[in-house]
């Protein structure tokens, strides 16, 4: 168990939907909110949903890897993911459902985990790091393609 209380931002999405898909995340100390991990990668063609629920694994496990025991909030603009992880939703796609099965996984690595929904504009930083995980994969019209860039962070995460 650690001292230090974790922020998990995390998002997600797909032009097409399905189509090219991405996510982004971002783990930050809760108190200063000092940038621990950021993390941006295409995803291929999925679903907007997928992509979210990617983000949300991607998170979490940084999260423990960086501070194994500490609680953390997760906040999301997807009121679905939120809603389907806090338990108070059913999980009816299969696909979610072992996404689901991946972030309570990783949430085991943590100490107490809550999900808040957020409306889209105060996931700013998380939504770039999507829309730049997409891009990179060439899902933007006369965007170059290629893979995502690192982003900064402990090794050993991306």
């Amino acid at each position: 168990m650690t001292g230090r209380r974790l922020l998990i931002e995390a998002d997600g999405g797909s032009r097409g939907n399905p189509g090219t898909a991405g996510y982004g995340a971002v783990v930050s100390d809760a108190v200063t909110r000092e940038v621990l991990a950021e993390l941006s990668e295409p995803i291929g063609h999925a679903t907007n949903n997928v992509a979210e629920y990617s983000g949300l694994v991607a998170g979490l496990r940084a999260a423990g890897k960086l501070a194994p025991g500490a609680p953390a909030e997760v906040r999301m603009d997807s009121k679905l993911v939120v809603e389907q992880m806090s338990g108070r939703w059913q999980i009816k796609h299969p696909d979610l459902r072992a996404l689901a099965a991946e972030a309570r996984q990783a949430a085991r690595a943590l100490g107490l985990v809550t999900y808040t929904w957020i409306p889209r504009e105060r996931n700013k930083h998380a939504d770039r790091l999507a829309n730049e995980a997409m891009d990179a994969a060439g899902g933007r019209s006369g965007a170059p393609g290629g893979a995502a860039r690192p982003r900064s962070g402990p090794a050993g995460l991306w």
